[in-house]
């Protein structure tokens, strides 16, 4: 769901990025039969960042999971429902804005209404061949 998929650029000669608008978060958070999952990917071309609008219903979770190399910015857009750490669990609603550093495990759980939130992280670089013996770059994961 985008606003604009025209050209970010200026179009005169120089490839000068502009603003513009991704993607309205309070529509996608008002529908009532989302499915689960991904509602939105940022996926503009010559971005330094990923950003994923997500949807879990109700009753459901995402499993304890570590991201090793990714901060990210966890803003919880509609509904309720609550973030399981080491430390203990904090609940999750509309508004609240959660920093979930690199090598942090932590598991989602939705309320009775589902869980509806943005996730902003550095862009996961691309995949790349490599000799053997050395590791793989991670990859995608429920944030």
């Amino acid at each position: 769901m985008t606003a604009d998929d025209g050209d970010a650029t200026t179009g005169h000669g120089g490839e000068v990025p502009l603003p513009r608008t991704l993607c309205d978060t309070a529509a996608l958070a008002a529908l009532e039969d989302a499915p689960a999952g991904a509602l939105w990917r940022l996926a503009e071309s010559g971005r330094q960042l990923d950003a994923n609008v997500v949807r879990i219903p109700p009753g459901r979770q995402v499993d304890t999971h570590r991201e090793p190399d990714l901060d990210v910015l966890l803003l919880v857009l509609a509904g309720e429902g609550s973030l399981t750490a080491p430390d203990g669990t904090q609940p999750l609603r509309a508004g609240v804005l959660t920093w979930l550093p690199h090598g942090s495990t932590r598991a989602l759980a939705a309320g009775g209404q589902g869980l509806t939130y943005l996730t902003v992280h550095r862009r996961r670089p691309g995949m790349q061949i490599k000799p053997p013996g050395t590791t793989a770059p991670s990859a995608d994961r429920p944030q």
